[in-house]
């Protein structure tokens, strides 16, 4: 299924060669949610901030706007925070950021329908990891099989 792109919010000139992501690479989540953003931003009349923060959010990945634009914005950027912190310290990400993917998680769950993609993706990586293991260990599955009897 094909989305149409955003609208733009200025006049911009035809896609060049050094526009780094044309529209029909946005992830239609991603291009919805910027839409909403821009009307928004639009609608508010902050002027300069909100130039500001544009220019901001075009640095950022598809998937961290994806995230920053639900309703789970601040965990995400605590989230995000946190693993920055970790990696310039050389701290273990997973055991430093527990409590923040912990309340990221549970945000997003609170927020399923926006974050629903994220959490099938998610949950698609647990089966695969859960299978993948069961095939390198066959004896795990036998006692699996076992206990279900």
């Amino acid at each position: 299924m094909s989305y149409p792109p955003p609208p733009p919010t200025t006049p911009s000139p035809s896609p060049s060669s050094s526009d780094p992501t044309p529209d029909h690479d946005t992830p239609p989540a991603v291009a919805l949610a910027a839409a909403a953003d821009e009307g928004a931003e639009s609608k508010m009349g902050l002027g300069d901030e909100v130039a500001q923060v544009e220019e901001e959010e075009e640095e950022e990945c598809g998937f961290c706007l994806f995230m920053k634009g639900g309703g789970c914005k601040d965990a995400f950027v605590a989230w995000e925070k946190c693993v920055e912190d970790a990696e310039k310290r050389g701290d273990d990400i997973v055991d430093k950021c527990a409590e923040v993917t912990a309340l990221l998680k549970k945000c997003m769950d609170a927020h399923a329908d926006y974050y629903e993609p994220v959490l099938r993706a998610e949950q698609a990586m647990v089966e695969a990891a859960a299978d993948a293991a069961a095939s390198a260990n066959p004896e795990l599955e036998e006692v699996k099989r076992g206990n279900d009897s």
